[in-house]
């Protein structure tokens, strides 16, 4: 059958006001004063500059480039802005005293503060990001939001939902890559390929016979009215109505559903041609039926979330369908239900308190459920467990897949309980319970607990509690023979504070695979020794302490006290000289940190939310929820909505594109 590949639909077109000239001056405008402004305060040249060579250059200059930092290259203010990230990663290591090395020269405080407010006062050198709905950028110009494949988790639940099955296809695809902030609904790793389609046209055939089971007796044509065996069928032929014409009424349904938006004359002509061809050969009505379903299936219009192209260009508020597709697969991972689209029918979706009152309610249903399974695994780094990453077989028989599975249900149900109870995101970190089962039971050391369901439990011990200390997390920081300090300290840093941990430099020795005491060193003497080497000191000073912390924790989570016949050593001090013992004080030192716990958190999920990779202009959102964050007590609520109500959710950039119909 022909296809129907095109970018643009009249009845969903977007039509906005574009930047006008007076906008783009008054743009130019602020950017000039912001320079002015920032030429009257301190500058990098005059005061920064002087600290950078005194303290960071004997590590970060163009030959040393410790950590990947290369601090000799920045010569201007304007550099520095066009790096603010860096600067910020910078801030946090001033901060926590880790920059410079403790052995080496220390800033002042006077210095240390006077270099934390400047970095703290950076603004990008461009417009505004409130007013820039975009994604890639090279300067203040927005860059061009290309439509995205479902991931296969999303197409799994869409066929749920509009087809009424409970059916794995998953499973038929590869697995998709993760770009962006790490998740693989990012639209530049969703690539397609001719696998993939074949694989399309397998799942979409595996579907509608699901969803239509095939009749037994004859395949009679005829225009005699019978009761259609799936509510997929809204109309059925009788004396009055031919069945091409209840064919037209069936599939203009069908349509509008599964390409989530209305549907014209012409396409849903090009779809009756396979219900035709099916019907001349006596397939019947709802056999020829499902022809044209699975027509609807492999089209692009089902397997994009494709938003309109307007022809020129600037920031265009997204209409009500397009933003139905985006709320929905974000807050479920799936379609629209039947309230979003009539309110999209009806353009009332774009009302911010309309738009308010279905966050709220998509957040109780449960397809909401997504979130911990498609955000939360992925934001924890834990989804390939027991596939990549597992223990190792004869020393851990009691780890296979059936518990692999169990270990990610439970993170998953933690985290759809706080959302949807509204609870404080802080208990990510700490909290008295968790959802557990009989196979849990058994790793926690917890009783009476009975079956294979999960269900929410109470955890006396205060060691446990929160992601940290979940056996998953555990296990995917853990080497198939022994735990990983480092792995575990820098999952800390990176997941939870949303700090960068450079890769180690290469040629580096490994540690042993095994936690035996062949040489008389405990495992931690051995690790300690390996942090001297002055090329890990820097990065190995901010992990191991944390990872320390956890090593109560054996690779598969269970609590111990001893490792290879030695009392365990679960003490840490941090670079800023912080000190604790064992993972309730390192909780609490972790807690104290909230406010760039917050931080991190609003990124990762305005990225998963936005579907692209973020950039400077998405800064002023990520700040906003996380004010947002600590002004509600950390509830999850505040956050979704602000990320929701953000300008770039609502909007998207176009280049101006022409539209282009192809057909095939």
């Amino acid at each position: 059958m022909a296809l129907q590949w095109s970018r643009h639909n009249a009845a969903t077109a977007i039509i906005a006001p574009m930047l006008s000239r007076a906008v783009i001056f008054g743009l130019v405008a602020f950017t000039v004063l912001a320079s002015v402004a920032r030429a009257e305060g301190p500058s990098f040249e005059k005061d920064f500059q002087p600290l950078v060579a005194k303290y960071c250059m004997p590590c970060h200059d163009a030959e040393t480039i410790k950590g990947d930092l290369d601090l000799e290259r920045f010569k201007s203010d304007d550099e520095v802005v066009d790096s603010i990230a860096i600067w910020q990663r910078i801030a946090k290591r001033l901060e926590s005293k880790e920059m410079p090395p403790r052995k080496a020269p220390q800033p002042t405080d006077e210095e240390r503060q006077k270099w934390l407010a400047w970095i703290a006062e950076l603004k990008p050198n461009t417009v505004d990001c409130d007013q820039l709905a975009s994604e890639e950028t090279a300067s203040w110009y927005p860059g061009y939001v290309m439509s995205r494949r479902l991931n296969r988790a999303e197409y799994q639940n869409t066929l749920r939902d509009l087809l009424h099955i409970d059916l794995d296809v998953a499973h038929l695809f590869p697995a998709d890559g993760a770009g962006g902030e790490g998740f693989d609904n990012n639209g530049s790793s969703l690539f397609l390929s001719a696998i993939q389609i074949e694989k399309y046209l397998e799942a979409a055939d595996l579907a509608v016979e699901t969803a239509i089971p095939a009749k037994r007796g004859l395949k009679l044509v005829a225009n005699e009215e019978e009761k259609p065996s799936s509510k997929l069928i809204t109309a059925v032929p009788n004396r009055r109505l031919p069945a091409r014409d209840a064919a037209r009424i069936v599939l203009n349904d069908f349509a509008q559903r599964a390409w989530r938006r209305p549907v014209d004359d012409a396409e849903v002509d090009r779809l009756l041609e396979a219900f035709d061809e099916a019907y001349k050969r006596r397939e019947g009505y709802e056999g020829s039926l499902k022809f044209a379903f699975k027509a609807a299936l492999v089209s692009p219009h089902f397997l994009f979330l494709a938003e309109p192209e307007p022809p020129e260009p600037g920031n265009y508020e997204l209409g009500d369908y397009p933003l139905a597709a985006r709320l929905s697969y974000f807050l479920w991972a799936s379609m629209p239900d039947d309230e979003l689209f009539v309110l999209a029918m009806h353009g009332e979706l774009r009302n911010t308190e309309t738009l308010q009152k279905q966050i709220t309610r998509m957040l109780r249903d449960p397809k909401a459920k997504a979130l911990g399974e498609q955000f939360a695994l992925q934001w924890m780094g834990i989804t390939q467990l027991g596939e990549t990453t597992k223990p190792d077989a004869a020393r851990f028989p009691e780890f296979d897949e059936a518990l692999a599975k169990t270990l990610q249900a439970e993170a998953a149900a933690f985290f759809n309980y706080i959302v949807a109870e509204d609870r404080s995101l802080l208990e990510l970190i700490d909290a008295r319970y968790t959802f557990a089962n009989d196979k849990l039971a058994a790793i926690y050391g917890l009783e009476n607990v009975t079956g294979p369901e999960l269900r929410k439990v109470d955890l006396a011990d205060e060691n446990r509690g929160g992601v940290m200390s979940m056996p998953a997390v555990l296990t995917m920081t853990s080497h198939p023979l022994r735990t990983s300090p480092v792995l575990r300290g820098k999952w800390v840093l990176e997941s939870l504070l949303g700090d960068r941990v450079p890769p180690p430099p290469p040629n580096v020795a490994q540690l042993p695979e095994d936690d035996v005491q062949p040489d008389g060193l405990t495992f931690r003497q051995r690790m300690e020794a390996h942090r001297k080497n002055p090329d890990c000191a820097s990065c190995h000073q901010r992990m191991d302490p944390i990872g320390f912390g956890l090593e109560n924790f054996d690779p598969i989570g269970r609590w111990r006290t001893e490792q290879a016949g030695q009392p365990l050593d679960a003490s840490g001090e941090l670079p800023d000289g912080r000190r604790f013992n064992g993972p309730k004080e390192l909780k609490d030192i972790v807690l104290a940190q909230k406010g760039q716990f917050a931080g991190n958190l609003s990124r990762k999920l305005t990225g998963y939310a936005f579907g692209r990779p973020l950039n400077q202009y998405d800064d002023c959102v990520i700040k906003a929820c996380a004010e947002a964050l600590q002004d509600s007590d950390y509830r999850p609520s505040a956050l979704i909505t602000k990320i929701v109500l953000s300008y770039p959710f609502r909007h998207r950039y176009s280049g101006g594109h022409e539209v282009v119909t192809e057909k095939s």
